[in-house]
Parts: structure tokens; sequence; C-alpha cells
């Protein structure tokens, strides 16, 4: 590899096209770097695609977070731009709430990722040096739990290291507001603005740990608030006296994650007393050794608990995320064949489960949904005499909608809400989705459907034949950096362009472009068009990751119809909306 030099770097440097370079020598260059910081960087000298790719823009922080991979570069996940984050939520805090709110302070969680533990001290010890009172888990803990310390700790302000679902490479920076969850307007964008009038050298207040804890701006959390989460969790049970539960196999996988402690403990404690761990993947391991890509939703992370559940003669699986905030499952079908229920399929047998066996549902019970997730949500709602509610893609807006029912800006009692990822939450113990719940759920309908001769498989089945076949798929299609998400803007901005009158040979009924603000809701970038046969269609950049997603859900009375429908309509729609 060719050493770092100026020559080296100035033949590169010509104009605005390579400001990039700039930024490259300008971290080259600080103090602030150390001596192996600097290595890494000077190892990628020959590499102007790399450089480029690190230094071309700012990681963003969007109206949640930010999610990046990690390295040293501005767009990269590290400890100067988890400073700076930082830094911009303190300066906000203090700005809008003042003493009161450095006062109530923030709670802070990490999951077992790399890099999670010292990303979580920098975010303490920044808030902490701008005098905000931090309470910081005392190990690993789920999204879920740090969204319910929040409200129990009354703080300002919460923050989960995670990168959630997404491959090792990566890692993120969540922030939730004083209801638990995470931002939403004013707060998003006030927050935005204020961590990036931030210089990420030299804007950055940070105490030592000592001080900290000595000045009483640092306390460790722990035990008491996993016993509080466990307690409140477990009142969401809608039978929690079920039959029979000890006679239901289930084998469970936190995916190298951290919510193994407690779903198994949730379990046990409601009495499901037979459940496997692939104790290949219990222990959380950021470096997912057993998976790539530990989301639930990727059915070949099932491999491990299918072959357990074979060898135990379980019927089911449950698989978490590695922040335990979505849960996937594999379900034995009727051919003994191992069937993977997707996102919206979980999602209306929670909704028909809970409208049907829930006791003393209010009149203005209410289910949510978003705008990507399955049209037969509604159906299902809407025919038990209960109000379906859609909002924007992201969890938050879910949590906006419990917290106006709270505050009676709406009405409205909340019974479920989902995203078709495999978020889940019942209740309102907290204000993201919950997966230590659903799996707690997920055990209880398992065993009622046991003792009534049924199964999930049957269950799911039952739906269908109840409202229609309507099958979905989710198609995402990943564009890597800086020529990847000029790609994705550019499908976005022709499908905009475009008169669309006729996709697959079925005329298009309804058009909605979310960027103009549709039913009330805030504008997001999401195309939507829905054809003659029902069929939906929907475009939408993954605001996450580098990805575009097609959604796409047909409908039909007979199954195979259906499916050959969904097979054909997938096929063309992804060719015309790369092709115009």
């Amino acid at each position: 590899m060719e050493e770092y030099s100026k020559d080296n770097l100035n033949k590169y440097t010509n104009g605005d096209d390579n400001m990039f370079l700039d930024e490259y020598k300008k971290w080259l260059d600080s103090n602030m770097l150390s001596a192996s910081e600097k290595e890494e960087l000077k190892s990628i000298a020959n590499d102007e695609k790399e450089i480029e790719s690190r230094f071309y823009t700012d990681l963003s922080f969007g109206t949640a977070g930010m999610r990046g991979v990690r390295g040293i570069g501005r767009n990269r996940m590290n400890k100067y731009n988890i400073r700076k984050a930082t830094q911009g939520l303190a300066n906000y805090i203090i700005k809008e709430t003042g003493e009161v709110g450095k006062k109530k302070g923030v709670a802070i969680a990490y999951d077992s990722r790399l890099d999670s533990v010292e990303n979580a001290i920098n975010t303490a010890m920044t808030l902490a040096g701008n005098g905000i009172k931090v309470y910081l888990f005392d190990g690993v803990r789920s999204t879920p739990e740090l969204s319910f310390a929040v409200r129990e700790l009354k703080a300002q302000a919460g923050i989960m290291i995670t990168a959630s679902h997404n491959p090792k490479e990566y890692n993120g920076y969540k922030v939730y507001w004083e209801d638990g969850a995470q931002i939403v307007d004013p707060q998003a964008t006030g927050i935005v603005s204020s961590v990036t009038a931030v210089d990420i050298f030299t804007g950055i207040k940070i105490m030592e740990e000592k001080e900290a804890i000595d000045k009483g701006l640092l306390v460790y959390v722990g035990k008491k608030l996993d016993d509080r989460y466990i307690e409140e969790v477990k009142k969401n049970a809608v039978n929690p006296n079920v039959e029979n539960k000890d006679k239901i196999k289930f084998v469970y996988s936190p995916l190298h994650g951290v919510a193994a402690r407690p779903v198994e403990r949730v379990l046990k404690e409601m009495g499901y007393t037979n459940v496997y761990p692939v104790k290949e993947q219990e222990k959380p391991d950021g470096n997912f050794p057993t998976c790539d890509y530990a989301n639930p939703e990727d059915t070949t992370v099932f491999k491990l608990s299918t072959e357990l559940a074979d060898k135990v003669g379980a019927k089911i699986c449950i698989a978490n995320d590695p922040d335990g905030d979505r849960m996937g499952l594999a379900v034995l079908d009727n051919d003994g064949k191992w069937f993977f229920p997707n996102g919206n399929q979980i999602g209306i047998l929670f909704a028909e489960y809970i409208l049907n066996h829930k006791k003393d549902i209010p009149e203005n019970g209410t289910m949510i949904t978003t705008v990507v997730s399955t049209p037969l949500f509604d159906t299902i709602v809407k025919k038990n005499g209960k109000k379906a509610l859609r909002v924007l893609t992201g969890f938050k807006y879910i949590g906006e909608k419990i917290r106006q029912f709270e505050n009676k800006e709406l009405d409205g009692t909340f019974l479920f809400g989902f995203e078709e990822a495999i978020g889940y939450l019942i209740g309102t113990h907290v204000r993201d989705k919950d997966a230590v719940v659903a799996s707690m759920i997920i055990a209880e309908m398992a065993t009622t459907f046991k003792n009534n001769g049924s199964s999930i498989y049957n269950e799911i089945i039952k739906i269908y034949e109840k409202y229609g076949w309507r099958l979905e798929i989710t198609v995402p299609v990943t564009k890597k950096g800086k020529d990847g998400l000029e790609e994705i803007q550019k499908i976005m901005k022709s499908m905009r362009a475009k008169n669309h009158t006729e996709i697959a040979g079925i005329k298009v009924k309804e058009y909605r472009d979310y960027q103009k603000g549709i039913e009330g809701l805030p504008k997001a970038d999401v195309i939507q068009m829905v054809l003659e046969d029902e069929t939906y269609l929907t475009v939408r950049p993954s605001g996450t990751e580098p990805k575009i997603k097609f959604y796409i859900s047909v409908v039909d009375s007979d199954k195979k119809v259906a499916e050959e429908k969904l097979a054909k309509i997938k096929k063309e729609f992804i060719n015309y909306a790369e092709n115009l």
C-alpha cells in the first residue's frame, strides 16, 4: 500500500468534486485523532472510492438518529460523530428545557454490537460535560427497555446505541423524547438542526467518568428497572391463565443480541416451561458468528433453530433481532414443513387474536399500522367494529398516536400496533416495538390454538379464508455508496415525473405521493399506487440502510390466483420502476 503523502493526496485534489479529499486531509491533520485512527486513514490513501465514501458527506443525523458503517471518517459511525450528535442534543435540551431538562436527565442503553460500550460512554460523558444528568445501564439492554426506562425514570430524553438488524459492520444511535417514543416534530427538526450546527472537533464539551460520578451527573442503573419492565410486560397478557402452558415446546434465539435474558425470564415467569434456547446464539456477540445478517425477516437465520426444534419435537421457533425490538417466527405447517410467516402475516394474526380474545375492549379501541403494511389489517379491525389508523413508516409515529390518545388530543384507546418489518407492540408500557411482549403473546397464542386443536399456521390460513387471500412481498434493492444514493434518488424522481396509467397490464386507479402530505400525515418520500384490481404498489427509500424498498400487495378470493398474481406483479413492477 502506498504510504500517505501530500503529493499522493494532491494528485486527486482538483475542484469541488474533490471536496472529500480536503475533508480527508482535515481529519488526517487533526490532533484529535489517535495514532491508530490515523493509521486507519493512511491505509486508504490510494483508494479514492473509499475516501469518497467516508468523506463525501456527513453521516446523516435524521429524524430519529443515525446509523452507519463503523470506521473513521465524517460519513462513518465513530466516537467523533457520537460526540457531535450528543453535543447537538445537549444544546437542544438546554435551550428548550433549561435546568429542568438537565436535572431530569437522559437514559442511555446499548446492545451487543461492536463499539456499543465505547459509544455509550462517549454519549454519557458528553452529556455530563454539559451538566446533564445521565442514567446509564450497567450492561447490554434491549431497545424496548430503554423506551420503558425513559418514562419510568421521568427522564427528558433517551438514547439507544444500536443498529438494530443491520449487518455487523454497522452501529447506530436512536434518540427518544420524554414520552419514551423516538423523536418526532417539533423535537426532531430542532435536534437535527442543533446537531448540524456543532463542529465535530472543536464544539464538544466532555467530562471524565470519575468526575461525572462524583458530581452526581452519572448514575448506573440496572436490576431495579429490569424488574419493573418485566412486571409491566407481563400485565399485557391477553389470557394469562391459559391452560397447558407446560405442554407446548418452543425454540428460542436472540440471534447473538440482548433479548435472551428478558424473553426467557418472561416466558418462565408466565409458566411456559418448555423453552429450548439455541445455545450457539444465546450469548450477546456483536460479531454475529452464526449469521451474517441477524435479522429474523431473513429465513436463513432460523437454520439452527429449526434443527434444534426437529431434535426436541418443537413446532414453533421464535427469534429476535440484536436489540430485541423485532420478532420473527418459524412454525410447522400441516405437512410437517417449516413455514416462515412474514411481518404482515404475524401482524394480522395478532390483530385477529386480540380482537377475539381480549376482554372488555373499549368502544374506541384502536389498532395502528403503517402505510406500507397489509390492507387486510384495516379489513380485520373494521369488521370487528374497531378503529384502524395508518401512520408513516417508523414506530415513532405509532408511539406519537399513543401519546395523543393519553393526552386526549385524539379519541382512542391503543390496543395493538405493528410494522410489516416484524415490529409489534401490545400495551402501552413502552412506546416502541417490543419483541419481549410480542414473544410472550406468541407463546400464549400458540398454547390457546393448540388447546383448540389448531395451530399458528392454521389460524393464518383461516384469516385468509375468512377475509380473502391478500398476499404481500417486500423487495429491498441494495444500492451502496454515493452512486447508490444517487441511483435511489433518480428512481424516486422518475417515479414522480411519470404519469402512471397502467402497470403490468392493470389500470392505475389511485396515485399517492406522500411527499405532498396525504391524509394529514407529515411529508415523506413514499409513493403508493392502487391498481383497479386492488393491488397496492409502494416505493420507499430506506431511512436506515442504502436500500430502496418495493412493497407489493395483491388480493384474490382464490389462493393460487393470488400467488400467481404476486409473482407476476413483483417481476413487472420492479422492472417498471428501475427503467422509467
